[in-house]
């Protein structure tokens, strides 16, 4: 999508001048991949390697840490871009820089972060591991187990739809030492791939996101030192939330990346596409649907900055964050399904990129908080 007036976002020249590196590096080097990785439903491992070597998998992290040590308004423009081109990678992106490093950030003490920050800087993915299969919206109805024994915690049970899962060398964990007190035995652990007894399950059969790996991960009797404990002990669920409501503006930042790609390929189809001698952009129906996209486009991402910079502000941000989400995946699902339309029979065929557009936008709505989480968020915020 043209930034020639940014309006709002008001984005400044170090940051127009990353967006433009992002976009040309996902135009360049993951466009031609897009349908080899969607046909595997694997994310290629050399573009893996190149988001560690551009900086994208620590955007904020702090230089002394092995990152970048930029804005979380950067980390969002990067989501953004590369959800023009395809989710899957975005989404990626998107969980290393706004859940799991963020909470490492802000949550861990300062032998964690020496040890775990530089490697989730420059050579590990990471993963975020909240949701089971009884605890969806009801995020602390967590049944996963950790008893304390000696020098570590025993992790028993299993989480799903694990973004990721595949491909992440650390695991930020969440699972409850006392189920007695509900969410305040809630503890968060920073699990590596390699300890005893935790495995990577099935990987999922998707709709959308198909080259985003979304698995299932086993804990059998898993062997975690104290040492992995982020936080405080019983306190992980003010991380969940905390690490959540930040999430939330990534994932809006992703959805206005999908909807703007849809609009930029429509645009582009309908001013190519004849029928009765003209192009079909010719006609007002079609200049209409586009200028209704383009506008909700825009005022999904003035939403979607305008969070990113009050959090980047330290301002309360939770409400704003909140009607980001609901609205870019709105955005994103009805935006690309009038893609599906204006290509006509060819939008239903997988020879263009409408429908896998429409198939990635759905997510948006479900994954880190329903809208109907956000809407309960919006109002109770409003009428308190």
């Amino acid at each position: 999508m043209s930034d020639k007036h940014p309006a709002l976002t008001s984005f400044s020249s170090d940051e127009l001048a990353f967006q433009e590196a992002i976009r040309n590096f996902a135009e360049s080097e993951i466009k031609p991949l897009v349908h080899k990785m969607e046909s595997e439903q694997k994310i290629d491992p050399q573009l893996i390697t190149q988001f560690f070597e551009m900086g994208l998998m620590g955007i904020e992290t702090p230089e002394e840490y092995g990152g970048t040590d930029c804005s979380f308004t950067m980390a969002c423009i990067a989501v953004e871009e590369l959800g023009k081109v395809d989710a899957s990678v975005s989404v990626m992106v998107d969980v290393q820089n706004t859940l799991v490093t963020n909470a490492i950030l802000k949550s861990a003490n300062e032998e964690q972060k020496k040890k775990y920050l530089p490697k989730l800087a420059q050579e590990w993915v990471g993963a975020y591991a909240l949701s089971e299969s009884s605890s969806g919206s009801d995020a602390f109805a967590l049944k996963l187990r950790a008893e304390e024994k000696d020098d570590h915690y025993i992790l028993n049970g299993h989480k799903l739809w694990i973004t990721s899962a595949n491909e992440a060398g650390l695991f930020l964990v969440f699972a409850n030492v006392d189920p007695e007190k509900g969410y305040k035995g809630i503890t968060g652990f920073l699990v590596e791939r390699d300890f005893e007894g935790f495995s990577v399950g099935k990987k999922e059969d998707k709709l959308g996101i198909r080259a985003s790996s979304t698995c299932e991960i086993l804990f059998e009797n898993c062997k975690v030192p104290k040492e992995n404990v982020i936080g405080e002990v019983g306190k992980g669920y003010k991380i969940a939330i905390e690490t959540l409501n930040e999430g939330r503006i990534g994932i809006a930042a992703q959805m206005i990346g999908i909807a703007g790609g849809a609009y930029e390929a429509a645009k582009k189809y309908t001013t190519e596409r004849e029928q009765f001698g003209k192009p079909i952009s010719a006609n007002q129906g079609v200049q209409f649907q586009l200028a209704e996209m383009r506008t909700k486009i825009e005022a999904a991402r003035l939403l979607t900055y305008n969070a990113a910079r009050l959090k980047d502000e330290g301002k309360d941000f939770v409400k704003e964050a909140a009607m980001a989400k609901l609205f870019a995946s709105k955005t994103a699902e009805q935006v690309t399904s009038v893609c599906v339309d204006l290509y006509g029979g060819n939008g239903f065929t997988n020879e263009y990129p409408a429908e896998k557009f429409y198939r990635d936008a759905k997510i948006g709505q479900i994954y880190e908080g329903t809208s109907n989480m956000q809407l309960q968020t919006i109002a109770k915020m409003e009428l308190s």
